[in-house]
């Protein structure tokens, strides 16, 4: 279409081209062509004064290997009164790119150079030249001269013909943007946990790690477990293990080596769970010290490879309604474990492909009495890896993602195994057939033993949001190179990241993953350091980030892979891989819709809880929180406060959340107590609130998350990383609130002026935000081995 249009007749009248009409890319004579980097400065920039055009013209006229009609054109276009065309100045533009594409990668010629270059590839196209030689000193020392003329211009736009240099350049430009280095914000992130963090990064950077792709299920596999194996020779899988079985008792540190992982390959990180995690941390956290002097330092170095097996066919979510047996002989002093029907297989149970032995969660039934839900750890394989007699395996086959974890279904056909197998850390069975328990409430012992597994949903969202940061990674330093659309011909076109539309993509994005990343933190360091007294505080907790997380990640890479346009689609820049892996995180470690009604309902037990043991004083402390809020929260003027200071003040952030999460609270339980006293049982009154139910659970999660990035944010030390982490609190507190303003509006806490001043400071931190961007993104550090997009370095 460009060339047409500079072969029509109007163009031919302006600009005087050779007697040939224009018909492709070598119609200039070499003599124009030479010139044309110079030209294209010169009009890029558009401020040639009239001293510059009159050297500019003398220097031409003085040029012996240019033709006289090559002189009269070149004084043509260097006239400001006739700007060349938009379709000529893009048709120069594209020679030079092609020019420039000759250059190895890195070379940086000057437009004497280019032009020089350009010249001589017109030459060979069997044009009759002037000049025999372009790369003659002579010649080189009059383009020199031409293009000193052009001295006093910002050459940008030529620069960004070359790109590796125009990456360079806008790498330095955006790192001066930045209010503070991206290894000072690493650091704190990185937190205590650097050292580890530092190693982790040189090890999957190796090229025993390097990942290898397309491949199919099997390879992918082997690759998998050499991998894991090799964790476990540098015992990075028994960190959480007491260090009398080869570990060093540090649930925080193996939490951390999950979350690297979570950058380097998923299916990596899910088999490394499932074998030290899951089945590892069955042993240790159910088991007593006959398992552990048996089984942990195997399994921490990753000889016994383990399954969890606890899903059903039959029964995911409903762990108290599994149909797997485990019929105790006391004659034999054994359980048979026994699958009763097809539902009752355990499925999608990973390393089962793999493993030799499986904790095996089941009915255990003794004397007659089913005693709940218990932990067994059953044989699967011998010595030379056959399945043993009534075992039998099934391949899950490809799945959507995580195709290098070898998933497979279980039934199990009356296999006896001995009575020692049980893990017996809460319950017991002796020789005789007699069950006892330390704890003797069916109920408690059973969400007790349910407890002590919690780890997983610590851990799974750090990976989650490890995909995330690197969806994120890719997608800004793409909108930080990528341009599209100029404001006018000569000028370059405009970064991605500088339209608003796309800083409201990603900015609250970067800005919550900032969020998540100090509240998963916390709720680590609140799990490794639990005590029984406030177990169900951080199962709850747990609970809530773990759906909140992973339902963020799911999100988040799709708006990232949007972003990214087509180049997002392909395969090559890992979007499919990041999706696709990280999508079952929220069904696996509990089905995220579930966990936030266990969630709403542990904050109601809570809020039960505290009127029983309080009583009136409860009662008056509650009603006086209402009066409180009535005043300092709800009254007209505070709902119609539109002052930028009022907007950005934290306290007024925590007071929308927790106000939220109150309320919602509130008016949960006043509609359950409803039902029930109009004859609904609690569980049927549950049910009718179950959406509710995920709102509250919804607010509880933000409220954490904010109350963690506002303390993360008062902790940092360095004043210039402080001052960007407070840029981003403030933009997922206000984007929060945004994204529920008709709530807010419903409720009488926000009016629409209000939320309107919302919507505005939103889109103003946003791009105060897009400044920081490229250093939040080189923030996570994540090396490239492990990124691995081809649309970024």
């Amino acid at each position: 279409m460009v060339l047409r249009l500079l072969s029509c007749p109007l163009l031919q009248q302006n600009y005087l081209t050779m007697s040939r009409p224009i018909h492709s890319h070598f119609d200039y004579s070499p003599g124009i062509q030479s010139l044309i980097p110079m030209l294209y400065i010169a009009w890029a920039d558009r401020v040639l004064t009239p001293a510059e055009v009159s050297a500019l013209k003398k220097k031409a006229a003085r040029a012996n290997f240019l033709t006289g009609k090559e002189k009269e054109l070149l004084q043509q276009w260097a006239d400001p009164r006739r700007p060349p065309s938009p379709q000529l100045f893009k048709y120069w533009e594209i020679e030079l790119r092609r020019a420039a594409a000759q250059f190895p990668e890195g070379a940086h010629p000057s437009p004497a150079a280019l032009g020089a270059a350009m010249a001589e590839m017109a030459a060979r196209q069997g044009q009759s030249p002037k000049v025999k030689d372009w790369q003659a000193p002579e010649i080189l020392a009059q383009l020199e001269e031409l293009e000193e003329n052009l001295g006093s211009i910002d050459i940008d736009t030529y620069w960004s013909l070359f790109p590796a240099e125009a990456k360079k350049q806008q790498r330095q430009a955006e790192k001066h943007k930045a209010g503070f280095e991206a290894s000072q914000m690493a650091a704190r992130l990185d937190g205590q946990e650097a050292g580890l963090k530092q190693r982790m990064r040189a090890l999957l950077s190796s090229p025993a790690f390097k990942v290898s792709e397309p491949r199919d299920k099997e390879a992918y596999r082997r690759q998998v477990l050499q991998w894991t194996s090799r964790l476990a020779e540098k015992g990075l899988g028994a960190l959480a293990f007491p260090t009398e079985h080869g570990g060093q008792d540090d649930m925080g540190a193996y939490a951390a080596v999950f979350e690297m992982l979570g950058y380097h390959d998923l299916s990596l990180t899910i088999k490394f769970g499932v074998q030290f995690g899951l089945f590892g941390g069955s042993v240790h956290q159910l088991g007593t010290g006959r398992h552990h002097k048996r089984y942990l330092k195997a399994i921490g170095e990753g000889k016994l490879l383990g399954c969890f097996a606890m899903t059903e066919t039959g029964h995911g979510s409903n762990v108290r309604g599994l149909e797997t047996t485990a019929v105790y002989d006391p004659e034999t002093e054994e359980f048979i474990i026994h699958s009763p029907n097809r539902e009752a297989g355990k499925e999608y149970i990973g390393n089962a492909l793999h493993g030799s032995m499986a904790t095996v969660f089941a009915q255990l039934l003794s004397g007659g009495e089913n005693h709940g839900v218990h932990a067994i750890l059953v044989p699967l394989r011998d010595q030379q890896g056959r399945l043993l007699p009534g075992i039998q395996i099934e391949d899950c086959g490809y799945k959507m993602g995580l195709n290098g974890v070898d998933n497979g279904r279980i039934w199990f056909d009356e296999v006896r195994v001995p009575r020692e197998n049980l893990l017996n850390r809460f319950g017991e069975v002796s020789p005789d057939g007699t069950y006892n328990s330390p704890i003797d409430n069916p109920s408690r012992r059973f969400f007790t033993m349910l407890g002590t597994l919690v780890g997983g949903r610590v851990c799974v969202p750090r990976a989650g949001l490890s995909a995330a940061k690197v969806g994120l990674h890719i997608a800004v330093r793409y909108a930080l190179e990528r341009r599209q659309f100029a404001p006018s011909f000569h000028e370059p076109e405009v970064l991605l990241l500088d339209y608003p539309t796309h800083r409201r993509r990603l900015m609250p994005l970067l800005a919550k993953a900032y969020a998540l990343h100090f509240a998963l933190r916390y709720l680590t360091q609140r799990f490794v350091n639990r005590s029984e007294e406030d177990s169900r505080e951080i199962e709850n907790m747990a609970a809530a980030l773990k759906a909140y997380g992973t339902w963020f990640t799911t999100a988040c890479l799709q708006e990232c892979r949007e972003a990214c346009g087509g180049k997002g689609y392909l395969s090559e820049n890992r979007f499919d891989m990041l999706k696709a892996d990280t999508d079952v995180f929220t069904t696996f470690e509990g089905d995220n819709t579930v966990l936030m009604q266990l969630v709403a309902k542990g904050v109601l037990s809570e809020f039960r809880k505290e009127f029983y043991e309080e009583g009136n004083l409860a009662i008056l402390r509650y009603l006086t929180g209402r009066v409180s809020t009535a005043i300092t929260e709800l009254n007209p003027i505070v709902i119609r406060n539109t002052s930028r200071s009022h907007l950005l003040d934290e306290e007024f952030h925590l007071n929308a959340f927790r106000f939220r999460e109150r309320r919602l609270l509130q008016s949960l339980a006043q509609r359950i107590r409803g039902w029930i006293r109009e004859g609904a049982s609690a569980y049927e009154a549950a049910m009718k609130c179950q959406t509710h139910m995920i709102a509250l659970a919804g607010a509880y999660a933000e409220r954490l998350t904010l109350e963690q990035f506002i303390e993360a944010v008062e902790r940092t030390e360095n004043e210039a990383v402080k001052t960007a982490l407070q840029r981003l609190c403030r933009l997922y507190a206000l984007h929060t609130i945004e994204h529920h303003k008709g709530w807010y509006q419903e409720s009488d806490y926000l009016a629409g002026v209000k939320s309107k001043a919302i919507r505005r400071t939103v889109d103003e931190l946003c791009g105060e935000v897009r400044q920081d961007a490229g250093a939040l993104v080189d923030a996570f550090a994540i090396p490239p081995e492990s990124v691995r997009a081809e649309i970024v370095d």
